[in-house]
């Protein structure tokens, strides 16, 4: 596993030995390859090599990682390196983790039983639901909550595969964009400094605007599959039956994790704490430890029934564990020459978000953070160009709140464009395909995504990102 390898790696240095962070002035752009390397493998090993990623992603992460590490080691000295993974690992990968691990298994433990009609009406104010959810718990979470419930009351009908598409634009993705717990990338700007109340106060025209057309085109393509004659098969699987939640605790759970979130964010305590040459505060501190506490809790209170029910498992969470305990340490150097800026080795992306006055470009940072987020992870790829902007939270929220709100709509949005685009978009898949809909291929779900995704994406770049 990635992440025991490379804590124990930290833990033969002492703090005295942490070094400065590595200068992005004296890299070339070749230290950019295992962050490109890794993430190359998350968006065609599975792809190509289904069963060598399935038994080996961890190590290829951790394969990757070392790619760096070594180098920067023999270059640059032990301290530098192991400085550079202590900060990442202490200040960003494991509160990261922490929170996705809190979400996923609270959410988890919540089963919805029964059944409803799968009628146009619905299934538009179901995914409605999911996608005002998703700020709060996650796209995960609420993707993980809402497919069941969904797929069950749309069994009774032949043409589905639309539904389980747009679920995906709109649960996976688009409705995580409010709240730094919806989605990781706005959870990583949160980490930076980014307020938590700044994604709603800046980004919801956008987001509304998002929502609102995918789920009024939703509608209108739900209602004309609907009235056709053959439509739906002659015995519901399914019978209609009342709604009923398994694992309730797990609702006010979910208002403890919001609530600790919040509190990282507002309790300034000034009290700082040094681990491994990294300064922890005490607030965030807090916070992830009541996390733990709160995954425990989940654990030993929610019914058995319920998380039998949601199929759970601990699969998802530890792929994304080991794969982003990668990619928090191969994506060191990349943000290192960002922040170098015109010095850098990443100059010619600088340039291109950039104008002839060095003012952001905020269509570039759009559409640039959007595609790379369509086919790589979109945490990392919100990082980059949060770099890339500058990478100060208290700039980014003020003078460059555009440029910022263009990245993470681009970094959220766009990572509904491809399966690979978002984690939950592959999760969704699976488990509509284990209930026997026949889903799109990879270039099928893309060319889903072209004619209905791509043309609104380009309407908002008129209206919001000129």
């Amino acid at each position: 596993m990635a992440l025991p390898a490379l804590l124990g790696l930290l833990a033969l240095f002492p703090a005295s030995c942490f070094a400065a962070e590595i200068d992005g002035r004296l890299l070339t752009a070749w230290w950019g390859i295992p962050f490109a390397g890794l993430l190359l493998c998350i968006a065609l090993c599975p792809l190509f090599t289904p069963a060598l990623w399935h038994h080996h992603f961890g190590k290829i992460a951790l394969g990757w990682a070392l790619a760096f590490l070594l180098p920067c080691a023999a270059f640059f000295g032990a301290g530098t390196a192991v400085g550079g993974a202590a900060h990442a690992f202490l200040a960003e990968y494991l509160p990261f983790i922490i929170l996705l691990t809190a979400l996923f298994v609270v959410a988890g433990g919540i089963c919805v039983q029964g059944n409803l009609h799968g009628t146009p009406a619905l299934n538009t104010a179901i995914l409605a639901i999911g996608t005002v959810l998703a700020s709060f718990m996650g796209t995960t979470g609420a993707s993980m909550l809402m497919i069941r419930p969904m797929i069950r009351a749309n069994d009774d009908r032949k043409h589905v595969v639309h539904v389980i598409v747009f679920f995906i634009f709109l649960v996976s993705n688009a409705g995580g964009s409010l709240t730094p717990l919806g989605d990781p990338p706005l959870f990583l700007g949160f980490l930076k400094g980014v307020d938590f109340g700044w994604t709603i106060r800046n980004i919801f025209p956008e987001t509304l605007f998002l929502c609102a057309a995918l789920l009024v085109i939703f509608f209108l393509l739900d209602q004309h599959f609907y009235g056709k004659e053959d439509e739906r098969l002659a015995q519901d699987p399914t019978p209609d039956t009342r709604l009923s939640f398994t694992g309730k605790i797990n609702f006010a759970l979910l208002a403890v994790i919001v609530g600790l979130v919040l509190m990282s964010g507002v309790w300034k305590p000034g009290i700082a704490f040094h681990v491994a040459g990294v300064e922890v505060e005490l607030q965030n501190l807090v916070r992830d430890l009541l996390l733990l506490v709160v995954i425990g809790v989940s654990m030993a209170a929610t019914p058995a029934a319920a998380r039998k029910g949601n199929e759970f498992s601990w699969g998802p969470i530890q792929e994304v564990g080991k794969l982003f305990a990668g990619i928090f340490i191969t994506i060191i150097p990349v943000i290192a020459m960002l922040r170098a800026g015109e010095a850098g080795a990443f100059a010619p992306v600088v340039r291109a978000v950039t104008d002839s006055a060095g003012q952001p470009v905020n269509a570039m940072y759009f559409w640039a953070s959007g595609f790379l987020s369509s086919f790589l992870d979109n945490a990392p790829t919100y990082l980059v160009f949060f770099n890339t902007a500058g990478g100060d939270p208290a700039v980014l929220m003020t003078r460059l709140g555009e440029t910022l709100a263009a990245i993470s709509c681009g970094s959220v949005f766009m990572g509904a464009n491809s399966y690979i685009g978002n984690a939950p978009n592959m999760m969704v898949k699976s488990i509509a395909e284990e209930r026997g809909i026949r889903m799109p291929s990879f270039f099928g779900y893309m060319a889903w995504s072209g004619a209905v995704l791509v043309p609104l994406f380009i309407l908002m770049t008129f209206i919001f990102f000129r």
